[in-house]
């Protein structure tokens, strides 16, 4: 490709409180494997904004996609559940593609909502903070929680992905009992999580994007 799938990353405030959440109510899913991509980079990405849910992938986001499609081509998956907003679904479409199948819409893999905070800058938001009109902290991972169970429980023990956000994967990871990485939260890059004895483990499938955390 003629430029590199990546984007500046930074880190967030107030995210300790999240993970300790996550970490209090841990999930149990029965299947031994599952993987999660977040999804391609958009201008709100680039630019580090709150997005509104309908923003597209840009361009690099839309090669970032396809790369993650092609990380995935012989995974052999049959379920692929996605949040609605857009750049997910769109991402999750492109890695349905070499499977035959369709995205599942999943709305609890939906994004924070960051309410009046949409296209202002997020890059120093305290995430412990209330947006007005959006989403409090508590009622973010108790949605989240309960969309990755719902989709996991549905999904049973078929190959399934799950396409979502920066904000879901900060759920999840402490939810198993995993710590968050820079490199888990590139855009488009594949996870997959495997049940290992008691616990989890995450390996990333492809580097697809940046090593940064631009969520939101």
């Amino acid at each position: 490709m003629s430029q590199p799938l990546t984007t500046p990353g930074y880190l967030h405030r107030g995210l300790d409180d999240l993970f300790r959440m996550a970490r209090g109510s841990p999930l149990q899913p029965e299947c031994e494997s599952f993987y999660f991509i977040r999804h391609g980079e958009t201008e709100g990405n680039a630019k580090r904004i709150f997005q509104h849910a309908e923003i597209p992938l840009n361009e690099r986001g839309r090669q970032q996609a396809e790369a993650a499609s092609a990380a995935l081509a012989s995974a052999r998956l049959e379920r692929i559940f996605a949040s609605t907003m857009t750049r997910a679904w769109v991402t999750a479409e492109a890695i349905a593609r070499p499977h035959g199948l369709a995205p599942i819409p999943e709305d609890g893999l939906r994004e924070r909502w960051f309410g009046d905070l949409v296209g202002t800058p997020s890059h120093d938001h305290d995430w412990r903070d209330s947006p007005p009109n959006g989403e409090s902290l508590v009622t973010f991972v108790t949605r989240t929680q309960a969309g990755i169970t719902r989709s996991l429980t549905e999904a049973g023990k078929t190959r399934t992905a799950l396409v979502g956000h920066g904000g879901i994967l900060y759920v999840l990871a402490p939810s198993l009992g995993l710590d968050i990485t820079t490199e888990m939260l590139a855009n488009a890059t594949p996870l997959h999580f495997k049940r290992n004895g008691n616990g989890w483990s995450v390996t990333r499938v492809a580097d697809v994007g940046a090593r940064g955390d631009n969520v939101a």
